[in-house]
C-alpha cells in the first residue's frame, strides 16, 4: 500500500511527534496574522513537549501519513492560576490546531466530534475551552455555550471562555 492509499485517521499522538505538534501550533496561529510580539508571549503555551504528550490525551489528525492537526484534553484535579488567570478544575480542551492550508476543510469538525465521543465514553460531562477569539464561531457551531471573556496572556486583550456540555447516552 502506498502512502496515497492511506485514509484520514485520528489517533493518539506519539511522544516523538512533539516537535511536529509545536510546529502546527505556531503555523496555525500564523493563519490569523497576529503581531510577532504575540508569539513571544505564546511561545511557552504553544510549545508541546514529549512530557506533555505522554501525560495528557493528545490526538492527531493524519492523512496520507502526514499529521495536519491535533487536539489535546487536560484534566485539572485542582483549580490553578496561569498567567494571572484562574482556571477551574475539570476537563479542558487545551489545544486544537490545524495546518493553515487545511483550515476550512472539515478537519476541525472531525477532531471535535472525536473529542466529544472520547469524553462521552469516559463519562466527562463538561469540557472548558479558552478559545482564540477567531475560533469562537467554530466552537459555537459545534454546540458549545459561550460563558464570558477571560483576560488573555496578551495585554489589553480577552479570550472567550466556552463550555461543551456532554449529553449522557
Amino acid at each position: 500500500m502506498s502512502n496515497t492509499d492511506l485514509k484520514p485517521m485520528i489517533r493518539e499522538a506519539k511522544i516523538e511527534e512533539a516537535e511536529i505538534l509545536t510546529n502546527i501550533s505556531f503555523s496555525s496561529k500564523g493563519y490569523w496574522k497576529y503581531p510577532k510580539e504575540y508569539y513571544e508571549v505564546w511561545a511557552k503555551e504553544l510549545t508541546i513537549s514529549s512530557d506533555y504528550v505522554q501525560n495528557n490525551d493528545v490526538f492527531v489528525f493524519e492523512t496520507d501519513g502526514k499529521i495536519i492537526g491535533y487536539y489535546s484534553i487536560v484534566e485539572l484535579t485542582d483549580d490553578i492560576e496561569r498567567s494571572g488567570i484562574k482556571i477551574s478544575k475539570g476537563c479542558w480542551l487545551e489545544h486544537m490546531f490545524i495546518e493553515p492550508q487545511s483550515i476550512g476543510k472539515g478537519i476541525g469538525t472531525k477532531m471535535f466530534e472525536h473529542l466529544r465521543e472520547r469524553c462521552t465514553s469516559r463519562g466527562v460531562c463538561e469540557v472548558g475551552i479558552l478559545a482564540d477569539p477567531n475560533t469562537k464561531g467554530f466552537y459555537l457551531k459545534m454546540g458549545c455555550e459561550y460563558k464570558m471573556e477571560y483576560p488573555s496572556t496578551i495585554k489589553n486583550r480577552t479570550t472567550p471562555f466556552l463550555q461543551l456540555k456532554i449529553r449522557r447516552r
